[in-house]
């Protein structure tokens, strides 16, 4: 049973910075894009960040310049550094490692159980 295992969340002040890990053992790490969303209540999954199996990463326009995404494949670890937490940015963050093709099979994409951030003094 595959499952990815997120750390890191917690309550910080505005202005803090915080880093997520998500570990995803099992899933062919090396060879998938992953990804962190978030959710705020109520609302839809949003992309934060998303980086390819090569380590491109791209991000959206409003989550540019305060996130930082990496990856460690020797650990199948995938990292988010926040910086600079508005109190907006509280939410529910979720991993996702994106489904892919490998060797004429698809591999299912996997979302990890979600760390609770909070901002606020």
């Amino acid at each position: 049973q595959v499952q990815l295992v997120e750390s890191g969340g917690g309550v910080v002040q505005p202005g803090g910075s915080l880093r997520l890990s998500c570990a995803a053992p099992g899933t062919m790490f090396s060879i998938r894009p992953m990804g962190w969303y978030r959710q705020h209540p109520g609302k839809q999954y949003e992309l934060v960040a998303g980086i390819s199996a090569s380590g491109l990463t791209n991000y959206p326009v409003n989550m540019r310049g305060r996130f930082t995404i990496s990856r460690d494949n020797t650990k199948e670890t995938v990292y988010l550094q926040m910086n600079s937490l508005k109190p907006e940015d509280t939410a529910v963050y979720y991993c996702k490692a994106d489904g892919v093709y490998s060797g004429g099979q698809y591999y299912t994409d996997y979302w990890g159980q979600g760390t609770q951030v909070t901002v606020s003094s």
